[in-house]
């Protein structure tokens, strides 16, 4: 798209430092280049993924019971983001949804009912958009699929990127 907003260069690495809306306006410029429908993924679809969709093994990180194994957090991470796919994949065959960075989530941050839920909505509005997966600068336990976070949609900062989903048409 002409240029690269990142902080961290190099190569294979995860684009960060983009807002929400940021995110919004590529995704817009992808869609009329490729012809295709790509979004940001729900929080429900992301944390669905993150999980390792019907083949989970119930693991508090994306594919493991072990951060280290999966994940760039603060202790492993050396304060920068690491190319894609050096740390072991989830049970979808998935990297770094847990840690390297935080990724842009298209629901606005709501409460969830205590009920059991198939693929919930976020509240319909709020100040903040949902991110999911911890990041390169976090403790091993916010990185866990668990964990939720929300920002400003016009926040950017170097520990926050994004994962796209294409919907078939």
């Amino acid at each position: 798209m002409d240029s690269n907003p990142s902080y961290f260069k190099g190569n294979n690495l995860p684009v960060e430092t983009v807002s929400w809306n940021d995110v919004q306006d590529f995704i817009h410029k992808l869609n009329a280049k490729t012809g295709k429908q790509y979004r940001l993924p729900t929080e429900a679809e992301w944390e669905f993924a993150a999980r390792g969709g019907t083949k989970s093994d119930s693991c508090k990180y994306s594919g493991s019971n072990i951060a280290g194994h999966v994940a760039w957090y603060d202790n492993n991470s050396d304060n920068k983001t690491h190319p894609v796919g050096e740390k072991a994949p989830n049970e979808l065959g998935i990297y770094d949804m847990s840690g390297n960075v935080l990724e842009w989530c298209n629901d606005w941050k709501g409460s969830y009912g205590s009920n059991a839920q198939t693929n919930p909505k976020g509240s319909s509005y709020s100040i903040y958009r949902i991110n999911r997966g911890g990041s390169f600068a976090n403790y091993a336990r916010l990185t866990r699929v668990s964990w939720r976070n929300s920002d400003d949609p016009d926040c950017r900062y170097n520990s926050l990127g994004f994962r796209l989903a294409c919907s078939s048409k």
